[in-house]
């Protein structure tokens, strides 16, 4: 059963921010390698992987429900910042925006009563609730250590070294295996 077609609308706007989400990942990870910071560009280098996923899905559960999709093009990242801290301020004021949409987008389904949808969503509820944690620690620490920028440099390799293993209950991505 196809998904309410607000929700559909809806979802296909959240691609979009997701690829862009992805985009401004990926120019923090270009601003960190660019500076010397290996382990923050490392870091957001996967963040800007792990939103491109999310992106695809988002496009698989499209095709699953057998809706139509639209792969959007989206606006140019920020790719000057002024310290270490400054990216890290901007993807927390992203995650949080992102978490408002995810929210709205299960608001959608239930307002439809389209509970295949709205249970799709539950898992980037929870994703974005680790998602904000982990940029709002994140900037704490960049914060207290702005001219000691190698202390973030070690919290990351400390806390954040390896990719996480795969979420068995993650939903399929478009084009993963």
């Amino acid at each position: 059963m196809p998904p309410a077609p607000a929700f559909a609308a809806k979802l296909n706007e959240q691609i979009a921010n997701e690829f862009a989400a992805h985009q401004q990942y990926v120019a923090c990870a270009v601003y960190y390698d660019s500076e010397a910071l290996p382990q923050l560009a490392s870091f957001f280098f996967r963040q800007a992987l792990e939103e491109r996923d999310h992106a695809m899905m988002m496009v698989q559960f499209l095709l699953d429900t057998d809706s139509d999709v639209t792969i959007p093009g989206v606006a140019a990242p920020s790719t000057k910042f002024a310290d270490a801290a400054e990216p890290i301020a901007l993807a927390l004021a992203q995650e949080q925006r992102v978490s408002e949409q995810i929210n709205a987008l299960a608001a959608t389904a239930r307002e439809h009563a389209d509970y295949t949808s709205e249970q799709f969503v539950q898992w980037f509820i929870r994703e974005q609730i680790e998602e904000v944690a982990t940029m709002s620690n994140l900037l704490r620490v960049a914060q207290r250590s702005r001219d000691e920028v190698a202390d973030i440099e070690d919290f990351i390799a400390r806390e954040h070294a390896a990719a996480a293993a795969a979420d068995p209950t993650a939903p399929k991505a478009a084009g993963s295996d």
